[in-house]
């Protein structure tokens, strides 16, 4: 493994040298102001969580609560004239509290709507800052800065009021019909509800890594209307190398019958200095469904193989596992997990914009009596927790406005329930979130 340290930036160097002869004939003509936009985002999300354990709470009194307003704006030029075009992308970004008590924001926990002092109190506001400079070779994008990247090894998250993001270099290439390649070397992330665009990383259940670099590369090949492909391998240096694979199936059988599939599969192996302890881990996922006029059913079945739990960046949305859900990701060691879930849209009904979504998960199996030391959960007495069980329910209603001046507005409400035996907490969670996305150029 010595000789893969550079892998990324040979990566990096094979995209942004794909042969011009593969370029498409249209040549983009918009120039770097006819070409640009700027989008402004309101989000406004009420969340609480009863942890119905009590004093197993991050707050310490059972009950975590947050109101907040959020304003994302995003700048996006266009490129500049000729072969090689230059441009740039910014943003500004405010989370503001509206409401929460002393005591009630969630302290320092997965809750992370709003920054807590030591003390584990919210503060009033927050701000993000930042920008990327790009070049456009054919078809090759180049970003420098701060980038959004999103696959299913490196994704910016964007499920608390203001989104992830990381520092570093990224290249996207699309020369081949139905393929798009990417790869990156990112030095730094930036938590939700972090105002630092140069946050060390931190890993969902090994919690921080002194880890200089994240690296990826790979790409997603659309063969057909019914056939697409994924692969990807990213390197977490000195933590882990993973790697990941994904097809998606699709098959109409009549205009109004449609049956679907899916399988995710990822590996993962520690690196390096081991920070995260030994591990070599693969875990995996299956989807069938059928969608019939506005219904949507589906049936997943999740397995993890492996000792300890799946790890993925703390608070981005890379783990692409279908039993992974509003709470529960069902990936502890030797976890098994079954989840049912229904789809309406009211279009059919008369009522474009409304839907519907409910699941049900259980997971069961699983087993840290050969965890290592960083992902090892033991019992009140010091013992290994064995044959730990959980279930979660979700439901969700979302409406999004369709005409008017209130045009894309969106409104949803997220409902969850979850029951664990010792190693996951009880609790019951609701978020209320209503977003209005402007376009100002």
């Amino acid at each position: 493994m010595k000789n893969t340290t550079h892998i990324t930036m040979a990566a990096l160097a094979a995209i942004v040298g794909c042969a011009p002869g593969l370029v498409s004939a249209e040549e983009t003509v918009e120039g770097f102001i006819e070409g640009s936009r700027l989008n402004v985002l309101n989000r406004n999300v009420y969340f609480n969580r009863d942890h119905r354990d009590g004093q197993k709470s991050p707050t310490g009194n059972g009950y975590s609560e947050a109101w907040a307003h959020g304003v994302i704006g995003k700048f996006e030029s266009g490129f500049t004239q000729g072969t090689v075009g230059v441009g740039v992308d910014a943003f500004a970004m405010i989370g503001l509290k509206l409401d929460t008590g002393d005591g009630r924001n969630g302290g320092r926990s997965s809750f992370d709507v709003l920054p807590v002092d030591r003390k584990g109190q919210a503060r009033d506001e927050y701000t993000k800052v930042g920008g990327a400079a790009k070049v456009r070779a054919f078809d090759t994008v180049l970003k420098v800065g701060d980038v959004f990247p999103a696959n299913p090894v490196v994704t910016a998250g964007d499920s608390r009021l203001l989104p992830e993001s990381f520092r570093g270099v990224t290249a996207t290439n699309t020369s081949l019909e139905g393929l798009t390649l990417q790869g990156g070397r990112l030095h730094a992330m930036s938590q939700p509800v972090s105002s630092n665009m140069r946050d060390n990383f931190a890993t969902f259940y090994g919690g921080p890594v002194n880890s200089p670099w994240v690296g990826y590369f790979g790409g997603d090949y659309t063969l057909n209307k019914q056939v697409s492909f994924s692969l990807y391998s990213s390197r977490l240096k000195d933590a882990w190398n993973q790697y990941y694979a994904g097809t998606a199936l699709r098959y109409p059988l009549s205009d109004d019958l449609e049956v679907f599939g899916g399988l995710n599969y990822y590996k993962a192996v520690d690196e390096g200095k081991q920070l995260l302890g030994q591990f070599d881990n693969n875990i995996w996922s299956a989807k069938v469904g059928v969608t019939f006029g506005a219904h949507t059913l589906a049936l997943s079945h999740q397995r993890n193989n492996d000792n300890d739990d799946f790890d993925y960046l703390r608070q981005s949305d890379s783990i692409f596992l279908d039993n992974s859900i509003q709470y529960s990701d069902f990936n502890s060691p030797k976890e098994r997990s079954w989840m049912v879930r229904y789809d309406l849209d009211m279009t059919t009904f008369g009522v474009p914009g409304l839907s519907f979504m409910t699941r049900y998960g259980r997971g069961s199996g699983a087993d840290y009596a050969n965890a290592n030391a960083v992902y090892m959960r033991r019992d009140a007495e010091g013992n290994p927790l064995t044959d730990q069980k959980r279930w979660e329910r979700d439901i969700e209603v979302k409406y999004v406005v369709q005409t008017g001046s209130l045009k894309d507005l969106s409104l949803r409400v997220r409902q969850a329930n979850t029951r664990a035996t010792a190693f996951e907490s009880d609790l019951d969670e609701v978020r209320l979130i209503v977003e209005y996305p402007l376009a100002i150029l």
